[in-house]
């Protein structure tokens, strides 16, 4: 007659349970803060690895603006045969549109991901909440930086020149990424609120057209109307398109940058904890 024994495991120590984000990031410190940060963005910029064509518009949307502003407008706002004048007007102008323009991918984006169900995943993992939309700003502004660079490239081909020193190019690129990045708060609001990506570029567009040709970015104010020259100059856009021309041509800043500035930090106070918050009550 066999026995059979039987051994009972030995009782393990239980390890800690994950804690779930259920309020938020109260309980993740800034450590956890910025390890959920870089591990999304890595996320994010390995989906632009797998997928090359969401880098199209950075890619060519500079160069098809260029070409079209200097050689359709150059003429008739500089002269026939001066385009070459305009380039150095109208180039920094569309470093302000370029971050406008990518700043309406953000929306269309962070709304499409809930299509998907890619925001069910975070919802269930122990995260802080701010750091899926921290880690697609800071893509973004990678991707409008590339922007930039393709778009100063083209400038430079056509006769765009530093008057001034060099650091104030840069200056007016560093300017260019704060203010991008506050109205990229806008657009996850929106992106959050609207129920699907078309709604959310059709309010896009119905914002970003009179700012963007309601400014200095393309033409002087001073051959619009007076009415139209009151909108342009409480304008954000024409104060970053201002303080850029001035960077880069060496000419007196005056207030457009501390006036840019003010603007971006009033945008992201504002958007950034409506948007954080939107998050949290959709996930």
């Amino acid at each position: 007659m066999s026995t059979v024994t039987t051994t009972k495991p030995a009782p393990t120590a239980p390890g800690p349970a994950p804690v779930a984000d259920t309020h938020g990031e109260g309980r993740i410190g800034l450590r956890g803060n910025l390890r959920h940060i870089g591990a999304l963005v890595r996320r994010n910029a390995l989906q632009i690895k797998q997928d090359p064509e969401s880098m199209f518009d950075v890619v060519f949307m500079p160069i098809i603006f260029t070409l079209l502003f200097v050689f359709v407008f150059g003429g008739a706002i500089s002269g026939k045969g001066n385009q070459s004048d305009y380039v150095n007007y109208v180039v920094p102008g569309l470093m302000a549109m370029m971050g406008m323009n990518i700043a309406m991918g953000v929306g269309t984006g962070v709304n499409d991901d809930f299509k998907k169900g890619v925001m069910d995943r975070f919802r269930s993992m122990p995260i802080a909440r701010s750091s899926v939309l921290i880690a697609k700003i800071l893509v973004e502004l990678g991707r409008m930086m590339v922007a930039i660079a393709i778009l100063l490239a083209v400038g430079f081909l056509l006769g765009l020149s530093i008057k001034g020193p060099v650091l104030g190019l840069f200056l007016s690129i560093g300017l260019s990424a704060v203010f991008g990045a506050s109205l990229m708060w806008i657009f996850v609001l929106l992106g959050l609120t609207m129920k699907t990506p078309q709604a959310v570029q059709g309010m896009a567009m119905m914002v970003l057209m009179p700012l963007q040709f309601g400014s200095s970015i393309f033409a002087p104010p001073t051959t619009m109307p007076g009415w139209l020259q009151s909108f342009t100059d409480y304008n954000p856009l024409s104060n970053l398109a201002d303080a850029a021309r001035s960077l880069i041509n060496g000419t007196p800043v005056g207030d457009s940058v501390w006036m840019t500035l003010i603007w971006s930090l009033a945008i992201t106070a504002v958007t950034m904890p409506l948007a954080v918050r939107k998050f949290r009550q959709k996930t």
